[in-house]
């Protein structure tokens, strides 16, 4: 029987939610204060063995006569940031289950929503840390630590304010497709995802949650966690201690030893190196031990011989007989094709690592949101060529989790629009923010090649009576441009606008609310025309229509100038730009 490993656990949810006090209850540490502004800014491993998940989660399993088959639990804390609960390998999510972490005082938020897609997305188990229990009012800590008999024993005002919180999260949840109940009123784990509640403030449901997962990793996951012969893993992160340059690293599947050749995936070759040093993440430790050897499931630190770039996020291989640097290389094409799909046309993507890059791609695929070309690392002169060349509504660089690299072009740049967010969320909306308004400017320039829309009332200041009529006018509304037709409200047409001056200085255009002298061949001022009277900009049907179109775009007061061109209009024809 082959042998099976820890199922590998990642802790996701909304920032401040508790993500990393959870974990830091599970391993006895406190991480979270030296944290920068208490949101962890680094992956870290904690691995927690059998006898471990024994001591703390027996009783449980002893109460659901749960026997512990799993060699213990393997958890990657991850960034804030949602797009790390894509952390990938071949034929899914790196993670084998995973932790969602709810402030039952919050509720589901926005990233809690992105969170719950990338799951469904990969099609990753999970089950909900209902967190904070000790901040609904009133909360008595049980003895016991178990969340089950916290809820039944607390006051009937308190278990009401539980309920109502615990209802509207189900709802929320059921909103986003996903049916939810308590853990311990659950009879079909297939049809419904398990909700511990809990509090990593006090420790209650913390057993519960260790207890679920060994219980649902056994059940469901274990051919998932059997133990092949190939050394496979995944470099999640690529860091430099002093002088030292090293691969924060998980081994999902087989073993890896000092001296072992791998290849790791890229975009373009693959990398073949050996590797010089081996360090595994001790057990419920930050710290790190020189191993010779390491057996999947493991989180550790690797030194290789190569100096050729790796990117994070990239799957390797150990090289053997059975498995040639050939065929691995074929297996990797395959397996980043899967996810790195691109478009005939759309927008430039860059992120911190292949996993973020893959969940960003899931989102903006679903927001609509075409991609025609990704990488991972900074944002280059390339990616900026390469957006400058795009069409108007795609001269757009998103960035996530990633600045802009010291040889980006300022020329090219002044013509591209470069976005970056740590925050999925935010990135995907204010994207939306920008396209609408790029959509509205474009759409704004088409107008430009129409006549200005103009209202103005004739002052009581003549220049010159006629050759050309020189006098005074206030625009009452749109915009009086240099070159515009004139009508009066009986449509009869007055004249073109050869001159406008303002402040004794010729100008091309005046916008509503200013006073200017414009001159009109053509024209005689006593005759044709009187201190008071308003005169309109000449629209043909067609220019009128194409307008209409773009009613959105234009100003309440442009709206009224229009509508008041048309009055004038159907005098005579009653049907004119209907």
């Amino acid at each position: 029987m082959a042998r099976i490993r820890q199922p590998i656990v990642t802790v996701a949810g909304h920032v401040d939610h508790g993500k990393t006090s959870i974990l830091d209850k599970i391993r006895g540490t406190s991480i979270q204060s030296g944290e920068a502004g208490g949101i962890t800014q680094k992956i870290s491993f904690t691995t927690l063995p059998e006898k471990n998940i024994l001591e703390r989660a027996g009783v449980v399993l002893d109460k659901f006569k749960i026997p512990l088959k799993i060699p213990g639990l393997l958890f990657i804390e991850t960034p804030g940031h949602a797009a790390f609960t894509n952390l990938r390998k071949r034929g899914g999510s790196l993670a084998d289950i995973a932790i969602l972490v709810i402030d039952i005082n919050d509720g589901i938020k926005p990233q809690t929503a992105e969170v719950l897609q990338i799951l469904k997305a990969n099609k990753t188990p999970f089950i909900i840390a209902l967190n904070k229990l000790d901040n609904i009012s009133g909360w008595k800590t049980a003895d016991s630590k178990l969340s089950i008999e916290a809820i039944e024993n607390q006051a009937v005002n308190v278990k009401q304010n539980f309920d109502e919180k615990f209802y509207t999260i189900i709802g929320a949840l059921n909103s986003h497709g996903i049916n939810a109940e308590i853990y311990s009123k659950i009879s079909d784990y297939t049809k419904n995802v398990a909700i511990v509640p809990c509090s990593a403030e006090t420790g209650e449901g913390i057993s519960e949650i260790l207890a679920m997962l060994a219980a649902l990793s056994q059940k469901f996951l274990t051919e998932r966690i059997e133990v092949g012969e190939q050394g496979k893993g995944v470099v999640l992160e690529v860091k430099k201690d002093k002088a030292v340059s090293y691969l924060e690293s998980i081994l999902y599947d087989g073993k890896l030893s000092t001296d072992d050749e791998i290849a790791i995936a890229s975009f373009d070759d693959v990398v073949v190196t050996k590797v010089r040093n081996i360090q595994e993440a001790l057990p419920l430790n930050k710290g790190f031990e020189t191993k010779k050897d390491v057996e999947a499931a493991a989180g550790m630190r690797l030194q290789i011989t190569s100096r050729e770039e790796i990117l994070p996020g990239m799957p390797f291989r150990v090289i053997d007989s059975k498995n040639t640097v050939e065929k691995i290389k074929e297996e990797f094409a395959e397996e980043i094709s899967e996810e790195i799909r691109v478009d005939d046309e759309g927008i430039v993507v860059k992120a911190d690592s292949l996993g973020s890059l893959e969940a960003l791609l899931v989102l903006l695929r679903q927001n609509n949101i075409r991609v025609m070309k990704v990488g991972i690392g900074p944002i280059n002169k390339k990616d900026v060529y390469v957006a400058n060349s795009l069409q108007e509504e795609d001269k757009i660089i998103l960035g996530f989790n990633v600045n802009l690299a010291e040889d980006a072009d300022v020329e090219e740049l002044k013509n591209v629009k470069v976005l970056s967010d740590p925050v999925v969320y935010k990135l995907i909306e204010n994207f939306g923010k920008w396209k609408e308004s790029k959509v509205q400017e474009m759409e704004r320039a088409k107008l430009k090649e129409l006549p200005a829309l103009s209202k103005v009332t004739i002052l009581d200041f003549v220049f010159r009576n006629s050759s050309p009529a020189v006098f005074g006018v206030e625009v009452k509304g749109g915009i009086l441009k240099k070159g515009i037709s004139l009508i009066n409200k009986s449509d009869v047409k007055i004249g073109r606008v050869k001159e406008l001056q303002e402040d004794k200085k010729n100008v091309q255009e005046v916008a509503s609310g200013k006073e200017v002298a414009i001159s009109v061949p053509g024209v005689n001022f006593e005759r044709q025309l009187e201190v008071g009277e308003s005169l309109f900009s000449d629209l043909a049907e067609s220019q009128f229509r194409k307008f209409k179109e773009h009613k959105a775009l234009l100003s309440s007061e442009e709206k009224k100038v229009l509508m008041e061109i048309a009055e004038i209009k159907r005098r005579e024809n009653v049907t004119w730009g209907v």
